[in-house]
């Protein structure tokens, strides 16, 4: 079937092969390297990019890309946080996700959850519901690939029943971690949103890209807590 990342939610008789997730998840992100470069955050180690919003997409298009060392976090370790329980890892280091439930596991690769997010007054919390698809490739140079596209369980009162009540947002992120020559990992990540509600896009698009950055330095800061009380096992 064909399908494009959007943050049209998707429902689950809607949801593509797992095959072709990866496959427009990858072309997304070998089209990330022609974006708009953007600014750069973190003393520069954060590059930011974009691309405009066009016909097939609801809303515009960020990216970050970053580049670490063995020292800040090896592909395994990066992978055990971001490729495996990814969204109850997320809760840990992203300060507005305050709940985040499992909905239905499809595979083993396979799942959809829904994360619940608080900000302060007046902006009301929101509700985030995704599918995320996660491919892990063994050969030189290994990569791991998440994809998460937007879910609408319309028509699913069970399912539906295990997300909090706030205002529904939408997002569809692809995110990869690529092992490099040196040892080193290059964590890409593009991602299109909407929060939902009266929020201006201006206001929302005008922040992503420091607030994609900032989820870098949050994450390591996080990981290297973990890692040297040695509960880095997942």
């Amino acid at each position: 079937m064909s399908y494009t990342l959007s943050i049209t939610a998707l429902k689950l008789e809607e949801i593509p092969a797992e095959d072709t997730i990866n496959a427009v998840g990858k072309e997304l992100l070998a089209s990330t390297i022609s974006w708009k470069k953007g600014k750069t955050f973190t003393k520069g180690n954060v590059l930011t990019l974009s691309r405009p919003k066009g016909p097939e997409d609801g809303a515009p298009w960020h990216c970050r890309v970053s580049v670490h060392t063995k020292e800040e976090a090896t592909f395994d370790e990066f992978w055990s946080k971001l490729g495996v329980n990814k969204a109850e890892n997320e809760k840990e280091f992203v300060g507005a996700i305050k709940k985040v439930a499992e909905i239905k596991r499809i595979s083993a690769t396979q799942s959809i959850w829904t994360l619940y997010y608080t900000f302060p007054p007046p902006i009301s919390p929101r509700v985030f519901t995704v599918l995320q698809t996660t491919h892990l490739d063994e050969s030189s140079p290994r990569s791991g690939m998440i994809v998460s596209i937007p879910i609408n369980l319309f028509g699913n009162k069970d399912l539906a029943k295990i997300e909090e009540k706030g205002t529904k947002g939408r997002y569809v992120s692809v995110e990869r971690l690529l092992e490099m020559e040196d040892g080193k990992v290059e964590w890409r990540m593009a991602t299109s949103s909407t929060p939902g509600g009266s929020i201006p896009s201006f206001v929302s698009e005008s922040s992503m890209p420091g607030q994609i950055a900032a989820d870098v330095p949050h994450f390591l800061r996080w990981f290297h807590t973990i890692r040297e009380q040695g509960t880095t096992s997942t």
